[in-house]
């Protein structure tokens, strides 16, 4: 998902090519209210990344060390958000917008260890202005085709100069090991379509398990050196 961050002109111009008269003319006049939503979700994306980051200097002090190794910020586009509903057959509108889709705004969270994941997960939720939407758990249980992550739909409030919204984010919570691996394969897929031959899914899958065996050898030593 977060690769969508790097679409070119040409993709945005065939997602757009994809979209009916109807909704161009919408997107036209909706332009500014779109733009203002957008705004909203880039405010609470920010405000999560900068709760990692207070919680990455904090466990820095007290155990002299970061969990955290990266953060990565993603904005979906608007005719990317306008290809969804579409293709999922909603109306197109901003109601449905925040109403349907939860990976508007996107936070990933590269951390060092697997129990950094968990701990920072922890940590987030704990504090009294995030609501969880959604909790999905893709390390203990990976996706058949070997993709581990942990990702959280979370409610984060934004204060506005005569209100407060909450708007929602996406937040994947990763180690270095399950961001590389997702990487390249995301790299592999996108080149061929999403299709790619049994013998190349298998190898991936190999690759899966190596990068989950590594994770384990890593908490390990993580562990036996008490870090």
């Amino acid at each position: 998902m977060f690769e969508a961050a790097n679409e070119d002109k040409m993709y945005m111009e065939m997602l757009m090519s994809n979209v009916n008269k109807d909704t161009l003319e919408w997107a036209q006049r909706r332009g500014m209210d779109a733009q203002c939503l957008m705004t909203y979700y880039n405010c609470a994306m920010r405000e999560v990344e900068t709760k990692f980051r207070v919680l990455d200097e904090e466990f820095s002090l007290l155990n002299d060390r970061n969990p955290i190794s990266s953060i990565k910020t993603r904005l979906k586009s608007v005719p990317s958000i306008v290809e969804k509903l579409e293709r999922r057959g909603w109306e197109v509108s901003l109601t449905t917008i925040e109403r349907e889709i939860n990976d508007i705004a996107g936070v990933r969270v590269i951390c060092s260890f697997t129990q950094d994941v968990y701990k920072m997960a922890d940590a987030l939720l704990a504090q009294d202005d995030i609501t969880l939407v959604a909790y999905k758990d893709y390390i203990k249980h990976p996706k058949p085709n070997g993709y581990r992550s942990l990702h959280l739909i979370v409610e984060v409030p934004i204060f506005l100069e005569k209100q407060k919204r909450k708007m929602k984010v996406e937040i994947q919570l990763r180690t270095i090991s399950m961001d590389c691996w997702a990487s390249l394969e995301h790299q592999l897929r996108y080149k061929k379509g999403k299709h790619l031959p049994e013998m190349t899914e298998q190898e991936l899958l190999t690759c899966a398990k190596l990068s989950m065996e590594l994770d384990e050898r890593m908490e390990k030593l993580r562990k036996e050196t008490n870090i």
